[in-house]
């Protein structure tokens, strides 16, 4: 029997699956905050990779993926114009609907690329943003500013802790599988979705393909520290980066800190290694705290299904280029969390969400540049801005990069603190999926007392994996 469905849940309600939890799943989880295919949280599910088909043999009772498409080799050409074409052309596409449509605007440069890119194409573009009373995390005036130099027709929309607190529960059911994210992605699109709109355009791939994240400035130079150091043992290595932990005091209730120097042990132990090195970059946890939150780890190769780990080499390569780590943000970040998200929460409101900056051409043609070109200056998306902001005030988006990111942290420490601690503080719950209770209440406790370097998505991941397994009743 082959039971196939474009989500999780399906198969569950089927009523033909062990309601077992994969261990190699679960641990890709703890790691990612998502579970890398082709694995799923369930034993005996797995995902279809993405740009594949199954070719399913009956007679010899066996099915395997095959891909169709893969993202070109990197090319060396400096003309841009055949990207400017494709770009125009994928937003004509994507913009044809006998619905309304609109396009979500942060104010930053990928929504506000697209928004440019959508206005050269029709005569009347509806944008839409969400505002926060949370002055740090609203990009609000940003984005008012940038519809106002566009001419859209704009609708910015307010959401308060308290319908965040009122919309949850459907927020939580809308997602298919475990997942830190999605959250923003659900309550943004429900927004849309009230305001008479079902199909809206979406600035996702600009970061991946233009170098905007981090990870294109920081993971060269660790790849050249790690092989630099590659000398000395392990433990050595950890030892010292424990040395300065401690010296910046990033560790309390038992909890050390768990982003940027806490991970500094994991970069240089990966001794250059581009994929070890990525993974390190985005683990939730450090190597040595999974360990004990989750004593069964040791399953994946640096959160990945060993299956996946071949593969992903022979894409990126072994060189901490721009263009390899571009091939591991579009293939994991976006490829395995991102688009994941977007589709389930979109979905779960009927809203349609289409992404032109990934269309086939337009990433073809992207890759066909050389890494000057396509990259430089670093972090500055400059070929995205040239081609999709052209005849707009530059000093529009003349600051630090910001993430459209809900401040769960802050309401999760508020009204939100009774239910998520309940949760984490499910000592059974905790054992049916192998963790350390004892050490799930240290994270906690770490979080609540506002522990440097132990920020929400840590106790969040957990809380939602929790609930998701309480939900479906599903355990190890």
């Amino acid at each position: 029997v082959l039971l196939f469905a474009s989500e999780v849940r399906a198969l569950l309600a089927s009523g033909q699956l062990e309601r077992r939890i994969d261990p190699v799943a679960l641990e890709s989880f703890l790691w990612n905050g998502f579970t890398v295919g082709p694995r799923t949280m369930l034993t005996g599910v797995q995902l279809l990779p993405a740009g594949s088909f199954l070719d399913l043999d009956l007679e010899a009772r066996s099915a395997a993926p095959l891909r169709f498409w893969h993202p070109a080799e990197a090319g060396h050409s400096s003309d841009s114009r055949g990207l400017g074409d494709e770009l125009q052309e994928a937003m004509r596409i994507h913009q044809i609907a006998d619905v309304p449509l609109g396009v979500f605007l942060s104010g930053g440069i990928d929504s506000s690329a697209m928004t440019a890119l959508a206005a050269r194409s029709s005569q009347s573009v509806r944008t839409f943003n969400i505002s926060f009373a949370e002055s740090e995390f609203d990009e609000a005036p940003h984005a008012r500013a940038v519809a106002a130099a566009i001419g859209t027709e704009h609708t910015e929309i307010k959401l308060t802790e308290a319908d965040f607190r009122h919309g949850l529960e459907d927020a939580l059911g809308c997602i298919d599988q475990p997942t830190f994210d999605a959250l923003n992605t659900y309550f943004v699109s429900r927004a849309v979705r009230e305001a008479g709109i079902t199909v809206a355009l979406a600035g996702t791939g600009g970061d991946e393909l233009f170098g905007g994240y981090p990870s294109f400035r920081t993971l060269p130079k660790a790849a050249l520290a790690g092989r630099a150091l590659g000398w000395l043992p392990d433990a050595a290595l950890r030892a010292a980066a424990g040395g300065l932990n401690s010296l910046l005091r990033n560790s309390a209730a038992g909890v050390p800190s768990q982003t940027r120097w806490g991970k500094v042990g994991d970069a240089l132990c990966a001794r250059g290694d581009l994929l070890a090195l990525y993974q390190s970059s985005y683990e939730l946890f450090t190597s040595d705290f999974l360990r004990r939150l989750f004593p069964a780890a040791g399953q994946t190769v640096s959160g990945l299904p060993k299956e996946r780990v071949q593969e992903l080499r022979e894409l990126a390569g072994t060189e901490a280029t721009l263009h390899s780590i571009s091939r591991l943000e579009l293939a994991l970040f976006l490829g395995e969390r991102l688009l994941r998200d977007t589709d389930a929460a979109s979905m779960a409101v009927a809203l349609e969400v289409r992404v032109p900056l990934l269309d086939h051409r337009v990433v073809e043609e992207t890759f066909a540049l050389d890494e000057a070109t396509r990259f430089a200056p670093l972090g500055r998306k400059q070929r995205l801005r040239d081609l999709g902001l052209a005849g707009l005030d530059s000093a529009l988006f003349e600051r630090p990069k910001q993430g459209f990111v809900l401040p769960i942290g802050d309401w999760c420490r508020r009204h939100l603190r009774g239910e998520v601690g309940a949760t984490l503080n499910d000592t059974e719950m905790c054992r049916s999926l192998g963790l350390d209770p004892r050490v799930v209440a240290q994270l906690w406790s770490a979080f609540q007392t506002g522990s440097r370097g132990v920020y929400w998505s840590r106790v969040w991941a957990l809380f939602v994996l929790l609930r998701w397994c309480r939900q479906y009743r599903l355990a190890l």
